[in-house]
């Protein structure tokens, strides 16, 4: 059987933590930054976790 392929796009978004967690950046932080809250942005910096409902399908993508 060959190798699995890792997807391009899923590799660029997604990392994987020393513990084995999957890793991804918050969203709307791109534009229209001006009306949102301080506490808002700064939370929107920091990385979050994926959900453990979502974990397999991202780790299917990224071949690990």
């Amino acid at each position: 059987m060959p190798k699995m392929k890792t997807r391009r796009s899923s590799a660029k978004r997604f990392k994987l933590t020393g513990t084995g967690k999957l890793k991804r950046n918050k969203a709307n932080h791109r534009h229209m930054l001006i009306r949102r809250a301080k506490s808002a942005k700064r939370k929107m910096r920091k990385a979050g976790l994926i959900d453990q409902s979502d974990a397999k399908k991202v780790r299917r993508m990224l071949g690990v």
